[in-house]
């Protein structure tokens, strides 16, 4: 059998827009919820390990047991539907690629072909980096910024130069230019939420307090002080570049078109959205420019480097404060604590009883009162450990009261419950009865037709239980016979037809071996070709003495 796996992304619906088009995006971030969160990142990390992966239920199988774990572990079924649920957030698409099946079982299997969306890729790269280094001090890259500041320069001079700049070495340092920034500006935010994390702990001690005392005074002083002496420097190469830019970029865009293309009007699709390189559109630049210049009247980013480091400065004079104010007394029970825990894990259990009595005044149990059973005596020297268990009222145990509050509760009423499983039940019968009724009309033109979902799954549950009663009768009456084909292999038959019915239904399949025939049955689920195989529906209905007739479709 060959199969063709359906939902190409040519065959996929348009992507829908505005809120629809953020719900879906915000999809794809559900696996990382789940509950079987850590097989869905296994599964992810094995498509992300390659460029263009196409793989099956059988590829993901392999690569998953070489990687070990737990998740090596996942059956067949179960990979199938996580494959599957990863396709509905959007994480993974159908791909186009043909397979070939020997069996019913292997095509249920692989039919299906996945490989990894745009929003997935970018969503796993990310969630790795953050599992990876979210805890970590990154490092500010100061020294791009003086890279920053010489490119915006020099890139300033050759364009006011007569007969401007040549449009490669533009591109060039263009694209320089803003991963630089880029990069710069990253460690900035990473390095200043990490900053922040550490300020507000409230339990800092002395020493981990010096370190960061010198970490602000030093480092992040450093850092201020090297964007403050810079920023004008790069606003002003900005403002001799500035009104240049349009032309600049429009010779950029005439030397090296890129894959915009992809999205004109007239040559191009337009419904295809292009992420340009930094530094090719105007509103690279803007935010450029806001970054070291107030151009919106709301201050500019480092405007707000300077505030951020003024804040913490604060905090860490809160700190000190704090430390000063436990220090003398007045305070914080800290030291206390640490020490009552050193004695707690020190001492011996029967010393760490009395310690808890004198710190927390946590006495033994005391009887409730509850008297045992008459027909059990049981002695004054029983341990409570080893003696009868006493069955406690709940109103005794809860509210410390003999009295019963409130009434029987009723019958919880399951009316809804039911009515929903009879109309699921009722959905899924109707659903067999139409794909049963579709089955009857293809019959004997399925090449010209397109079978639904529904309609071929009944057809290939009819068609295994037709091969598997053939099966059975070879084995049982020896019918089956051997035939040689051009190449030699003996192939091994059983009946010359084979049948199945549903009575419920009133279908009926006959399979008739016919050398040479070949049946395809084509649905929006894939192709399916049936060599020597040729297939005849047929109603069945009930008679009179409970006998069934059969009329051929």
């Amino acid at each position: 059998m060959e199969v063709s796996a359906p939902g190409t992304p040519s065959d996929a619906a348009p992507l829908a827009t505005g809120e629809d088009d953020t719900r879906r995006r915000l999809d794809a971030y559900k696996y990382l919820g789940a509950p079987e969160r850590l097989e869905y990142l296994a599964i992810m990390r094995v498509f992300c390990g390659t460029l263009l992966a196409d793989l099956a239920v059988p590829d993901v199988m392999a690569k998953l047991g070489q990687s070990g774990g737990p998740v090596a572990g996942l059956d067949a079924d179960t990979l199938t539907a996580r494959l599957e649920q990863l396709t509905s957030w959007g994480n993974l698409l159908r791909s186009s690629h043909t397979v070939k099946a020997s069996s019913i079982s292997e095509y249920q299997r692989s039919r299906s072909r996945y490989q990894l969306s745009k929003v997935g890729e970018r969503i796993q790269r990310d969630a790795d980096g953050v599992l990876a280094e979210a805890d970590a001090a990154r490092e500010v890259s100061g020294e791009l910024l003086a890279l920053v500041e010489r490119g915006l320069r020099e890139l300033a001079e050759r364009v006011t130069a007569p007969g401007g700049i040549e449009p490669q070495d533009g591109l060039e340092r263009i694209s320089t230019l803003f991963v630089q920034f880029t990069e710069f500006a990253d460690s900035v935010r990473d390095f200043y939420a990490y900053l922040g994390q550490v300020l507000a702990r409230y339990d800092l001690d002395s020493t981990e307090y010096q370190g960061f005392k010198e970490l602000l005074l030093d480092y992040v002083q450093a850092i201020t002080e090297d964007v403050s002496f810079r920023a004008p420097r790069i606003s002003a190469a900005l403002a001799t570049l500035w009104p240049r830019l349009p032309n600049l970029l429009a010779r950029l865009d005439a030397h090296a078109q890129g894959l915009t293309g992809l999205s004109a009007e007239d040559d191009g699709l337009p419904e295809t959205r292009v992420q340009r390189s930094r530094g090719r559109e105007r509103a690279d630049w803007e935010g450029l420019r806001r970054w070291f210049r107030d151009t919106d009247g709301q201050g500019s980013q480092v405007d707000q480097l300077r505030d951020a480091t003024l804040r913490a400065l604060q905090s860490l004079l809160t700190n000190a404060k704090r430390m000063l104010r436990s220090a003398t007394g007045e305070m914080s029970r800290r030291g206390d604590l640490l020490r009552l825990a050193r004695w707690f894990d020190e001492a011996a259990p029967q010393d760490a009883h009395d310690i808890a009595v004198a710190a927390f005044g946590l006495y033994s149990a005391r009887h409730l009162g509850v008297p045992p059973a008459t027909d059990e005596v049981v002695p004054a020297h029983t341990s409570w450990w080893t003696g009868p268990v006493v069955e406690v009222p709940v109103a005794l145990r809860e509210r410390g009261s003999r009295a019963q509050r409130g009434r029987a509760s009723s019958v919880e009423d399951h009316s809804a419950q039911k009515r929903r499983l009879q109309e699921e039940a009722r959905e899924r019968a109707a659903a067999r009865t139409a794909a049963a009724d579709e089955l009857r009309s293809a019959s004997g033109r399925f090449t010209d037709v397109r079978l639904t979902s529904s309609a071929l799954a009944l057809l290939l549950e009819l068609l295994a239980t037709a091969l598997g009663n053939a099966q059975l009768r070879r084995e049982h009456d020896g019918t089956g016979h051997q035939e040689a084909n051009e190449g030699g292999t003996v192939k091994e038959f059983g009946l010359e037809s084979a049948r199945s019915e549903d009575a419920e239904l009133g279908i009926r399949l006959t399979v008739r071996h016919t050398a040479g025939a070949r049946t395809v049955l084509r649905s929006t689920d894939g192709d399916l070709l049936l060599d020597d195989l040729e297939l005849e529906i047929g109603r069945i209905s009930a008679t009179a003495d409970g006998r069934t007739e059969v009329n051929a479709s």
